[in-house]
């Protein structure tokens, strides 16, 4: 009888526990579900970005007493060709500066004798040697080695080192190498080397060359491209992994490409050990004298490696690069890496400075410099931009040097023009404010010969000059005059279809103008003609310069009757009594005469403007040699400016892109400006 009322209970803690059975199992599939996806989006996360062709595991100790590097390299390469590899390609850049009849010396360039310190003649000078080579099946490679020089016929020139293989590397094979070798650091060469106790290592181990199979950029057959060191341009290599332990004395503060993974003591000494994924290189520095200062931006960690006097810099920096991550994240593309390291080097490390590496870049700054005169802004964002162009699309820098340092230079203008103001993004002091593009144009059309070279040639060609103002600026402004001409909507679909379809592919021009003939037609139909070939053809190919100019404006009154109008004998002239409305007031005819002076035909937008503050916008194609335009009506043209929104930078004259009726005065903020582009140059001539 009692048990009874407790009956209905218990029925109900057997439903209450099979939902407590089904609830768990829906529980346990979703905990797993979960998981699935943690560790799906996590593989996803650490998937390769590149091919991963050329990996290194490296161990290296700095000798500051010989000053000199010893290294162990574990190199891991793979043939993804479908060709069958018989031997490597290495460069030895140091060997560039091993004695004066090295290629990259005798192309001009020389030691910068004002920053030596106080060392022997013979310190002076650098050299790489490969000490063992040895393949898996414990082959000796040394003996077969020689230095080959595929650029010229200089025997001297140790800089590409061919190691013939025992055994050959099949398609989608790869091999193993272990290399000893020794490095004598020269004292402050270009972009390397160390003065007092300051170390800036580029370029400083034995590095493997690209295999460009056919098909990739211009390679009509598989080849080795691995050129020898020259003192223009820079570098090309195959993304990969890099593992790096650096033996340093232990009061030394290093910096370097990557992340530090591990650090420990040994003595007197410490080892750092850096890694950095689907890179193209690595490089780093050390100094007994670093002052670190850190900062973070999203998931990037960024650390500035200053000496003490120039630790105020830090907010200058901090505040420039995350203005350029933020810009770059937006219009071209993410920043994959998880470090950046900005180096601001010593007066006595000047020439390593303006550079750009692998998640490391070093800039300049002068405290004798006013803050208007924006150098470290400058380097800092240029240095950064290569990080793309450089490093992840990893163009050619040697046989295509404006595909990296045109765009980079494109690019740093845009993100200045933008933080610090368009007329103010270089100096802003003293009364004087200049816009970065100006500086492109008064580097390349101030030389004495700015029809010296085309732009399609190998950084080395410019035998006669023009390098840095054609490959940097003159490629600067072709772009801008191409966003102007396209719209910045197009201009920037276009640099982001090109980031997205060949990051970590090494693209060539030709893939660049593919993408522009893609874009502009499906934006602007036949508007710019069935492609922009013309374009390239004048700006890239060519040489010609671009130069438009108002000829006269004139205003001449209109007579109502004029000449023979009724038989032979009887000349009329009467004066205007008003127009067809019977207002009284006089009618003008008026005219605008518009001349190319230049070779390069663009079209442009031409202003008119009207005494009674009207204006008309003319479209001319700017073909013909000259053109007119006229009006007839009640007022008068007053002023008439060809491109009147600044689209095309690579006009060679703005002063003559405008008229007016009556005499404008120049001021003298012409020739300071002139003053002030030469001073700004000095500072990043490093660049």
């Amino acid at each position: 009888m009692k048990e009874e009322p407790f009956a209905p209970k218990k029925e109900k803690s057997q439903k209450e526990r099979q939902v407590c059975i089904f609830v768990h199992q829906i529980m346990r599939y979703f905990i797993l579900l979960w998981l699935m996806i943690l560790c799906i989006k996590g593989m996803a996360q650490n998937a390769p970005l590149s091919p991963r062709i050329a990996n290194y595991e490296m161990d290296v100790f700095l000798d500051v007493e010989n000053k000199q590097v010893q290294g162990e390299t574990l190199l891991d390469w793979k043939n993804t060709s479908t060709d069958t590899i018989t031997s490597l390609q290495f460069h030895l850049y140091y060997n560039a500066f091993k004695n004066n009849e090295s290629t990259f010396l005798k192309d001009g360039t020389d030691f910068p004798d004002f920053l030596e310190s106080q060392e022997s003649a013979c310190e002076r000078w650098a050299w790489m040697e490969v000490q063992k080579i040895m393949d898996e099946q414990g082959n000796d490679l040394v003996v077969n080695m020689r230095y080959i020089h595929p650029d010229d016929d200089n025997d001297k020139d140790e800089t590409v080192l061919e190691v013939p293989l025992t055994t050959p590397v099949l398609p989608n094979q790869s091999i193993r190498l272990q290399m000893d070798w020794l490095s004598k650091i020269p004292n402050i060469a270009a972009r390397t080397g160390y003065n007092k106790d300051y170390y800036f290592m580029a370029q400083w181990f034995p590095k493997v060359g690209v295999y460009e199979s056919a098909g990739m950029r211009y390679a009509e057959k598989g080849q080795w491209n691995c050129h020898q060191y020259h003192s223009s341009g820079e570098y090309y290599a195959d993304f990969g992994v890099y593992e790096v332990a650096i033996n340093v004395p232990g009061n030394f503060v290093v910096g370097s490409s990557g992340t530090l993974i591990n650090q420990q003591e040994e003595g007197d000494r410490k080892i750092h050990t850096y890694r950095v994924e689907d890179v193209i290189d690595f490089t780093w520095t050390a100094s007994p004298h670093y002052v670190v200062q850190e900062t973070t931006w999203k998931h990037v960690s960024i650390r500035l490696l200053t000496y003490p006097e120039h630790r105020h810099f830090a907010s200058r920096y901090f505040k420039t690069i995350k203005n350029a991550m933020e810009y770059l994240e937006k219009y071209v593309g993410e920043y994959p890496y998880e470090t950046l390291t900005i180096v601001d080097p010593p007066i006595h490390g000047l020439f390593t400075g303006g550079m750009e590496y692998p998640t490391l870049v070093s800039s300049l700054s002068f405290c004798f410099l006013p803050v208007g005169i924006k150098t470290p802004e400058t380097l800092t964002t240029h240095e950064f931009v290569h990080q793309y162009f450089m490093q992840m699309l990893a163009t050619n820098e040697q046989e295509e040097p404006w595909m990296d340092e045109g765009f980079t230079t494109y690019f740093e203008g845009r993100i200045l023009d933008h933080y610090e103001g368009e007329k103010t993004s270089t100096i802003d002091t003293w009364g004087i404010k200049a816009g970065n593009v100006e500086f492109n144009r008064a580097e390349f059309l101030a030389m004495d010969n700015p029809k010296i070279a085309d732009a399609n040639r190998w950084s080395w060609e410019y035998v006669h000059g023009g390098y840095g103002e054609i490959a940097y600026n003159k490629t600067a402004l072709w772009l801008r005059t191409l966003e102007g001409i396209v719209g910045i909507e197009t201009m920037n679909e276009i640099i982001k279809t090109y980031f997205d379809r060949w990051k970590f592919k090494h693209p060539c021009g030709q893939d660049f103008f593919d993408i522009v003939n893609e874009i502009v037609p499906k934006n602007h139909g036949d508007e710019f003609g069935e492609n922009m070939d013309w374009f390239f053809e004048q700006v890239f190919y060519g040489s010609d310069i671009c130069d438009y100019s108002v000829a006269s404006i004139e205003n001449r009154e209109v007579n109502a009757k004029e000449g023979f109008m009724g038989d032979l004998e009887d000349c009329v002239w009467v004066e205007a009594d008003g127009d067809d409305n019977g207002v009284g007031e006089s009618l003008f005819k008026s005219e605008v005469v518009l001349y190319r002076l230049g070779e390069v035909k663009l079209p442009l937008e031409v202003q008119i403007n009207f005494e009674d503050g009207q204006s008309v916008l003319e479209k001319w194609d700017g073909k013909a040699r000259s053109t007119d335009f006229k009006y007839v009506g009640k007022n008068k043209i007053v002023s008439v400016e060809i491109d009147p929104e600044r689209k095309i930078y690579i006009d060679k004259n703005f002063l003559n892109n405008s008229r007016s009726v009556e005499v404008q005065q120049m001021g003298i903020r012409k020739y300071w400006m002139q003053v002030m582009v030469w001073v700004q140059r000095l500072m990043e001539v490093f660049v």
